[in-house]
């Protein structure tokens, strides 16, 4: 029988919130236990895609994205606000569904700073969340009342970074 699940927020502009989130589905993983990431504003390939497909089922990743980013000022809103959307409204159905007691909604915080989800709907998952599933959101700018009603904040704070000095992302290490 497992404790109490929680709510974690991983924000901030330094890099490492999705990698935390995970982190720690792999972790649940190891112990057997099934969970799902719900990625918004993902449509690009990443290598967690391939590497979760050699954990027999533990760990399910969905994109609900665009494969093109989506930016502050982009004339394409109405697309990522569509999916985005989608992405909302099956965060609901795998929130009640009970077959995931981890659920990871990578990026949904960001989404919310791009205008893409209301920050009520966000709150809406949090206190509709059945108390067995630990759910984990991400994403950078989160907002104060989002931060008082998670049990654990975890800010990236970025110190220094390679890309300003022009690195470019790199295959297995940003994407």
């Amino acid at each position: 029988m497992r404790s109490k699940a929680y709510v974690h927020l991983y924000t901030g502009h330094g890099k490492g919130k999705t990698t935390a989130a995970l982190g720690l589905a792999l972790r649940a993983a190891g112990h057997g236990m099934r969970s799902i990431i719900i990625q918004f504003m993902k449509g690009q390939h990443y290598g967690e895609l391939d590497a979760v497909k050699r954990l027999d089922g533990l760990i399910t990743i969905e994109q609900h994205g665009s494969a093109a980013f989506c930016m502050p000022d982009d004339n394409n809103v109405t697309e990522h606000q569509r999916l985005a959307r989608e992405a909302l409204e099956h965060a609901r159905e795998v929130l009640y569904g009970g077959v995931y007691p981890l659920v990871v909604l990578d990026e949904i915080v960001t989404a919310y700073l791009f205008k893409l989800v209301r920050l009520d709907e966000i709150m809406g998952l949090l206190k509709g969340r059945p108390a067995a599933v630990e759910l984990i959101l991400t994403g950078r700018g989160a907002p104060k009342e989002l931060i008082d009603a998670c049990d654990l904040v975890t800010e990236m704070r970025e110190v220094k970074h390679y890309f300003t000095a022009g690195v470019e992302g790199r295959k297995g290490i940003e994407y």
